[in-house]
């Protein structure tokens, strides 16, 4: 490329104008550079940035509703940290969405082992344990329950054995927020 010296230049679109010269380039070789718009790009990538921005969650979705649980209601609440999800409804034990057993399996019998359960969540600690490293101390043994509120005790027993023999020991149960009931005014001799 030729050396040039500095001063004004009119632009590429100018350059090639039949007032400077150019025919109306029928027959010649077109060049191979095109010339970008990045004022139009930029704008595009700022909306874009923008947008994830606002719908960036830092918590994310912990539990995903599901139409067949209706969970019972509650005034206290608590913040979930990220653990599998046990999901029972009257028809279906599931864990993080997948289908691991029906209900009606668990009814059958009087015995307490859940195997079909306890290997999901064994599988589900040793994946936890590998993506953190493979520490012991990286499994903390938590998981969050999805249980519907017509579930009878006895099949949400055997569920929560099946899970603490598979290790996760540390269980929280999720429920519909309601608004908490007034409280009563503190005074003095009320503390």
């Amino acid at each position: 490329m030729p050396i040039v010296t500095p001063g004004k230049r009119p632009g590429i679109r100018l350059m090639q104008s039949k007032v400077f010269g150019k025919k109306g380039g029928f027959g010649k070789k077109k060049s191979g550079y095109s010339s970008l718009n990045l004022t139009p790009m930029v704008d595009m990538f700022t909306i874009i940035v923008i947008y994830l921005l606002q719908n960036f969650s830092t918590d994310g979705d912990v539990l995903f509703m599901t139409k067949d649980i209706q969970m019972p209601s509650i005034t206290s609440t608590v913040h979930l940290d990220r653990a599998p999800v046990v999901s029972v409804s009257n028809e279906s034990v599931s864990v993080d969405g997948q289908k691991v057993l029906d209900v009606a399996e668990l009814t059958r019998d009087a015995t307490m082992n859940v195997p079909a359960l306890e290997d999901v969540m064994n599988e589900k600690k040793r994946n936890i344990k590998q993506s953190a490293g493979g520490g012991e101390d990286s499994f903390k043994g938590l998981v969050n329950f999805q249980v519907d509120k017509s579930v009878k005790f006895s099949v949400l027993k055997k569920v929560l054995f099946a899970c603490n023999v598979a290790g996760f020991n540390s269980v929280n149960f999720a429920g519909m927020q309601v608004s908490a009931p007034s409280a009563a005014p503190k005074t003095a001799s009320n503390p």
